[in-house]
């Protein structure tokens, strides 16, 4: 008889999962997928057109606080946990849920899941969302383009709306971000690439993914998610590390994961965090991985007016992910704005209108910042709403993309750029590249 699982995620790494381990493996039976962590991706399906010929009927989609009536009603005998961005202590605490409801709980490895390329990849994970690997990977992209080298980034899933639509997506220019309908998250991990000309590609099945990437590509750059591990089999795996949460080294999921099988760790952020923070996370890198290469960088801010913001009240929007499951209390637009002499940042929450209130209710660690949530269109307008009614002069938007394309703010809105900066004495990036 084939074994009863169940899959947690977040519309992410438990499709991955699904796809390459127990699609079309005659041991299992996945009999259902739970979701938790980014909004209304419960209650759909996984198709039958992606889920194979073991599942004519396709994948229910359930909320993952109904796992435990859900092990029951499918007499699950395996839980496999397959998302990102959990703390250890959160990760004991469903294995201990599951246990308790009779069930196995697993945590699969890069061995099973991994996926081998015909051609070089550079992964960049990290230790938590938020840490810097877009303005690594994009720093990555310019070294090797500018020695000729064809270069194309696969960017961690998103598929938060059609699953078959979503299947294998390419991105190259605006128009494709419009065609695909894409969230401002997805925007804020793909646009940056298309400024640079290089072409993204994302989805579900990374199989098919990988196949058609590789035929425009000498190197496939993994544009990791959240602190997920590679989907593919890195030649080359750097991990960025974050000192402003420099103990989340060894206590998050599966961001130690990524310490312990780094090549390069990146400390990211020196320019804006304590020293002795920073000592800590090269202290717990050692400790862990005393093979790793380790890099000191900065991000510094570059403000597209910082004269429109001194002196003003300012509304300070940061990269969602980041202050929300990420757990940052700020980000690089309210650095960018202490650091232009803003008269005050004014607390958004008593402006914010339904999805985005809820997100401050969960999110109770948030208090000066307003997460550029935008899940789908309904919470776009929220977004938008929220930002209208505050009582501020300027916005200060800390996302890596150009909200005006997306929003219609009735106040100006200031972008904040930030790019990596290997600090001098470190080692470059190009000579980790020469020797890769």
């Amino acid at each position: 008889m084939r074994a009863k699982v169940i899959i947690m995620g977040a519309a992410g790494r438990d499709f991955h999962n699904f796809n390459v381990y127990f699609r079309d493996n005659a041991n299992y039976e996945v009999v259902a997928f739970t979701a938790t962590q980014i909004p209304n991706i419960e209650g759909r399906r996984y198709p039958a057109s992606l889920a194979g010929k073991l599942y004519p009927k396709g994948i229910d989609i359930y909320p993952e606080k109904e796992l435990p009536e859900l092990i029951k009603k499918f007499e699950a005998e395996q839980v496999v946990l397959a998302y990102s961005d959990l703390s250890h202590v959160d990760v004991m605490h469903k294995a201990s849920l599951v246990n308790a409801c009779g069930a196995d709980f697993r945590l699969m490895g890069p061995n099973q899941t991994a996926l081998k390329a015909k051609v070089p990849v550079i992964a960049v994970c990290a230790v938590r969302t938020g840490s810097g690997k877009s303005q690594t990977t994009r720093a990555i992209a310019g070294i090797l383009r500018a020695k000729g080298r064809r270069v194309v980034a696969v960017r961690h899933p998103m598929p938060y709306g059609d699953l078959e639509k979503q299947a294998v997506q390419r991105y190259a220019t605006y128009a494709d971000l419009d065609k695909n309908e894409c969230t401002i998250e997805e925007r804020e991990e793909y646009e940056p690439h298309i400024d640079k000309g290089i072409i993204v590609y994302a989805g579900v099945d990374y199989e098919r993914i990988l196949r058609q990437a590789e035929k425009e590509a000498d190197v496939i750059l993994w544009d990791g998610g959240n602190n997920d591990t590679p989907f593919y089999v890195p030649d080359l795996h750097i991990t960025i590390a974050d000192p402003h949460r420099a103990e989340h080294a060894r206590l998050y999921y599966p961001g130690e994961t990524n310490i312990r099988m780094a090549d390069v760790v990146i400390i990211n952020k020196v320019d804006s965090a304590k020293p002795q923070d920073v000592e800590l996370v090269a202290s717990i890198v050692k400790e862990y991985n005393p093979k790793a290469k380790i890099i000191k960088a900065a991000s510094p801010v570059l403000v597209d007016d910082p004269k429109a913001i001194k002196g003003k009240r300012v509304l300070v929007i940061e990269d969602g992910p980041t202050v929300t499951h990420g757990g940052m209390k700020f980000g690089a637009g309210f650095l960018a704005a202490q650091k232009a002499g803003a008269k005050e940042i004014i607390d958004p929450r008593p402006f914010a209108v339904e999805s985005i209130k809820a997100t401050f209710e969960k999110y109770k660690h948030l208090e000066k910042v307003l997460p550029a949530m935008g899940y789908g269109n309904h919470q776009v307008k929220d977004l938008e709403d929220t930002i209208n009614a505050a009582k501020c002069d300027v916005v200060v938007s800390g996302t890596p993309i150009d909200l005006n394309r997306v929003l219609k703010p009735n106040k100006p809105l200031i972008r904040v750029r930030y790019d990596l900066q290997v600090l001098k004495g470190e080692t470059p990036l190009e000579e980790i590249l020469k020797k890769f």
